[in-house]
């Protein structure tokens, strides 16, 4: 696959977590990255505007969770890369199945994130 630099959505409720994730994605990537609090916010904007290649989406957020969001992203756009992330660890054959392209198991280093998405063939400038 080749790489490319990719614009990126984060989808996450905590709002530490979040922030964190933009600004260290910001500072690796060299994009602007977008932000959402919930997988139904994230899916209103990126249902109708191509916005983001990588949304990187926790699984458990109110309103819809990052499995169904994930599902509804796949169906839409297959091609678009997601990465899910979650504290639970037995999560990930679930969210293999429904599409992911890869899982971070929380708590993760910048650079793990980093290392998935080299591998994923984003250029993240690092």
């Amino acid at each position: 696959m080749a790489s490319k630099i990719a614009k990126i959505a984060v989808v996450e409720d905590d709002q530490v977590v979040r922030r964190t994730a933009v600004q260290l994605l910001e500072l690796s990537t060299s994009q602007q990255v977008l932000a959402f609090e919930n997988g139904a916010s994230a899916w209103t904007h990126l249902s109708s505007n191509p916005a983001a290649d990588v949304v990187i989406t926790d699984m458990h957020m109110p309103e819809m969770d990052g499995l169904e969001l994930l599902t509804r992203i796949k169906q839409q756009n297959p091609g678009r890369i997601c990465i899910v992330m979650s504290g639970d660890p037995s999560n990930e054959p679930a969210a293999r199945r429904l599409g992911a392209d890869a899982f971070l198991s929380k708590p993760f280093k910048i650079r793990d994130l980093v290392t998935v998405m080299q591998a994923l063939g984003v250029t993240t400038g690092t």
